[in-house]
């Protein structure tokens, strides 16, 4: 250690080889859970591979620089200045889906980039006053949110194994003899014959099974990456179980290409070296209403910033300030503003990767540092993000299976800290507030008869639990804050996601 009596074990510089093998460390642990939300919403967006293996490499580059603003700092007003590795949030995730099933391709995600250029900007004025809110987001509500994440993101997980239930992967497809028969008809209609006008949008239904949805074969390859992960987690010790999601996508890649479920053919043309230039796809387009929209789930992403802060704060034995805190949730801010002008999402401080600082007992901040720059090394070359768009999605079911579900039982252990027996109408807030967050996964057509403007802020259930959560608390338990419960509460979701 090179260390002296008075620097504080968060502020000591480790030798460097020490700082990038657990720098490296802290970015394995992390790498699966980051690259996950830019697969999601490229391809929710349609875009061609080549855009979304760029929308990996702009995460991996802004995951790397907002981390080295948080964990080095910038000037007084912006990182926190403890060992935090800073990823994409998956609570961002609902509402950015619903963007994209009402506007795909480049203009989607300049409507997207929009909204979170927007919420950076009003999250950092509103940083220094959230701490005010804490008192809205007790652990019965953050709990209750995160449970709503994870069920919600689990469809998304079942969908990388089985296929979408519309498109190419749809369950049925229409039969060509009836496609024909339509043709014919139309045909018919066209050159004047006495049949019936063929009524406008008529369209056939799907009745023939499709191949390409639940293929077996790609149902066993989610099924060994599943083993896998599960095997790892059980008899693997300290890192290498830390780890195991990510071990389980390499021996899934590795069977796929052996089986020829994997191409290498976009690794080979992609470039080994490339800038992540701001802007990629244009300039961004700002809507107030979804700009409104990721507000909102930025003030959730940050209270539970604050959470994780506090935790951390207590496992380094550096207690966090307030102006510590404003400073970190201001990063939070700066990172999602970032995020937006590199084409890339809203951040947050990954909760894995401070209980990776509990396992390990090193509280150095600088190793989170040596992170950030392996971080920005990744985002700067191209092959690594093409051979991790080239990954068949059953790979990815597999392993989304676990982080998705990991969410979710993060939600659940943070309830577990609530108290149900005193309380009793806490259970009301919780039952409530999960069945709205159900409503769109449940009955996507709710929305038919509503303002079409307000779609994207109604279609996301997570927007929807925290809402009534939030409300529902208020009601039942009035707005009290206990910083304990609050730490209680972090420490307990170091399982992450």
């Amino acid at each position: 250690m090179s260390s002296t009596d008075t620097t504080h074990p968060v502020d000591t510089v480790l030798p460097t080889g020490r700082l990038a093998t657990l720098g490296l460390q802290h970015v394995l642990v992390m790498y699966a859970g980051a690259v996950a939300v830019p697969l999601i919403i490229g391809r929710a967006l349609k875009l061609p591979p080549e855009d979304v293996a760029f929308l990996i490499s702009a995460d991996l580059f802004a995951c790397g620089i907002v981390t080295l603003i948080q964990s080095f700092g910038l000037t007084q007003w912006y990182g926190i200045r403890l060992p935090v590795m800073m990823g994409v949030t998956f609570a961002a995730v609902g509402p950015m889906l619903s963007m994209a099933a009402v506007t795909s391709g480049t203009e989607g995600a300049r409507v997207i980039f929009g909204s979170i250029i927007g919420a950076g900007i009003i999250s950092m004025l509103i940083a220094p006053l959230v701490s005010r809110l804490l008192r809205f987001f007790p652990p019965v509500v953050t709990g209750t949110i995160i449970l709503v994440i994870g069920v919600s993101l689990m469809r998304i997980g079942i969908n990388w194994i089985f296929g979408n239930p519309v498109g190419p992967t749809a369950p049925s497809l229409v039969d060509p003899a009836h496609s024909a028969w339509l043709d014919g008809v139309k045909a018919i209609a066209g050159e004047g014959a006495t049949v019936a006008a063929v009524p406008e949008k008529l369209a056939l239904a799907a009745t023939v099974p499709n191949p390409a949805y639940a293929p077996l074969q790609g149902m066993a390859l989610s099924a060994v990456v599943l083993l896998s992960i599960l095997l790892i987690a059980r008899f693997g010790r300290g890192f290498v179980a830390n780890i195991a999601v990510l071990l389980g996508i390499i021996i899934g890649a590795v069977v796929a290409s052996a089986t020829g479920l994997m191409g290498f053919a976009k690794v080979g043309e992609a470039a080994w070296f490339a800038p992540i230039m701001p802007f990629h796809f244009g300039a961004p387009i700002f809507d107030p209403l979804l700009i409104f929209t990721m507000c909102i789930v930025m003030i959730v992403v940050m209270i539970e910033s604050t959470g994780m802060f506090l935790a951390l704060g207590e496992m380094t034995d550096k207690p966090v300030t307030r102006p510590m805190l404003s400073a970190g949730l201001r990063t939070d801010g700066l990172g999602t503003l970032i995020g937006g002008i590199f084409n890339t999402f809203p951040y947050t401080s990954f909760s894995q990767n401070v209980g990776l600082v509990g396992v390990t007992g090193v509280k150095s901040r600088f190793v989170c540092v040596a992170g950030g720059i392996i971080l920005v090394l990744l985002g700067l070359l191209p092959k690594v993000a093409a051979l991790v768009e080239s990954l068949p999605t059953a790979v990815l079911g597999g392993a989304g299976l676990v982080m998705f579900g990991m969410v979710a039982a993060t939600g659940i252990r943070i309830l577990a800290t609530v108290d149900f027996k005193t309380s009793r109408n806490n259970l009301f807030v919780v039952a409530v507030s999960l069945g709205f967050g159900m409503i769109p996964l449940i009955a996507p057509n709710f929305k038919q008869w509503i303002a079409h403007g307000l779609h994207p802020l109604i279609d996301s259930g997570i927007l929807l639990a925290s809402l009534a959560a939030v409300l529902l608390n208020m009601f039942f338990n009035g707005a009290s804050y206990d910083e304990r419960s609050t730490k209680v509460a972090a420490m307990a979701a170091d399982g992450g996601h």
